[in-house]
């Protein structure tokens, strides 16, 4: 029988793990941006929660730089253009 230290060895743990992190930091970034500036449309939610994480970590930076939701945009387009 597997262990509690064994099963978070395991790659489906630790994709799980990963998956949550990811989830949460997601949610964070949308609760932030929201608070900053006010209700975002459905495409900017959608978009930011389909960065990859890497992006979402450079998002967490940025934000602070927005004043409205086309700074967002603007964001958000330059990076689609980068990739």
């Amino acid at each position: 029988m597997l262990g509690l230290t064994d099963m978070k060895a395991t790659r489906v743990y630790q994709d799980a793990l990963e998956e949550g992190r990811e989830e949460a930091t997601r949610s964070l970034l949308l609760r932030q941006l929201t608070l900053k500036l006010g209700a975002l449309s459905e495409a900017s939610q959608t978009a930011v929660t389909e960065l990859p994480m890497a992006q979402l970590e450079q998002l967490s930076e940025a934000l602070f730089d927005f004043s409205t939701e086309a700074d967002l945009q603007n964001w958000l387009t330059q990076r689609a253009t980068v990739d």
